[in-house]
């Protein structure tokens, strides 16, 4: 009920006098039954843009992060995400990532929509990340579409650390669904689900006209935050 108010009555009608988005491809996703909408995360906004401007109720894979932040703040938050039905992920790997797995073929099974962001984590320079496979095994076990998703120009409304957007229009392609029924049975194959990963993730790229970097987002920011603290300490 309140993703409804949220969706057309609070949030949605701002979103889209805010930033008049241009959608295109909207064709590509289905009426009904489960898919997979797989995106390059540019934005925190890109959590909201998206499902304002689909026909159809999208569950996201949401972070654990957004569900425990401390103060007035972070209940807020915790709030928002939990009364727009979104899933809290922990992405601390192992059983946790298999606990991810069994939440999104939950969404799946019940024949919805379920939003991913196959790179795991917010882009901290606007390139495009290597994916990280759970988007695959999900969609291999689940036997559904994957339709890709680019978001381009919310990098610049509100890149991280940017608590305030700009106020300028953005773009959402969604491209023809990819199908990977000829990989059935085959979603334990790590050369299946490597191959299956970086067809979706290139799809994105060929939409989102990105730099494309080969390697996961999370390795190349603690490096570059690493470095700046190591010339911060030398510096001192």
């Amino acid at each position: 009920m309140f993703y409804r108010v949220l969706k057309y009555v609070l949030l949605g009608p701002l979103l889209r006098l805010m930033f008049r988005p241009r959608i295109e491809g909207l064709e590509h996703i289905p009426a009904e039954g489960p898919a997979i909408v797989a995106g390059n995360h540019l934005s925190f906004s890109d959590h909201f843009l998206m499902p304002a401007i689909l026909p159809r109720r999208i569950t996201f894979l949401a972070k654990q992060e957004y569900f425990t932040g401390p103060g007035i703040k972070g209940r807020l938050v915790a709030a928002f995400f939990r009364s727009a039905g979104q899933i809290p992920v922990d992405r601390s790997g192992g059983k946790a990532g298999e606990a991810a797995l069994r939440e999104g073929l939950g969404v799946l099974g019940r024949g919805e929509l379920l939003g991913i962001y196959p790179e795991g984590t917010r882009s901290h320079d606007g390139r495009l990340y290597k994916g990280r496979v759970g988007v695959a095994r999900m969609a291999l076990k689940a036997q559904v579409p994957v339709i890709p998703c680019a978001m381009v120009g919310t990098f610049e409304i509100q890149p991280t650390g940017r608590v305030m957007p700009r106020i300028r229009r953005v773009t959402i392609r969604f491209g023809e669904p990819l199908e990977f029924s000829r990989f059935a049975g085959m979603d334990g194959e790590r050369h299946v689900v490597r191959a299956v990963t970086d067809e979706i993730i290139y799809a994105i790229l060929g939409m989102s006209g990105q730099e494309y970097v080969d390697r996961y987002a999370t390795e190349v920011k603690a490096e570059q935050q690493a470095e700046a603290a190591k010339a911060k300490g030398k510096a001192a």
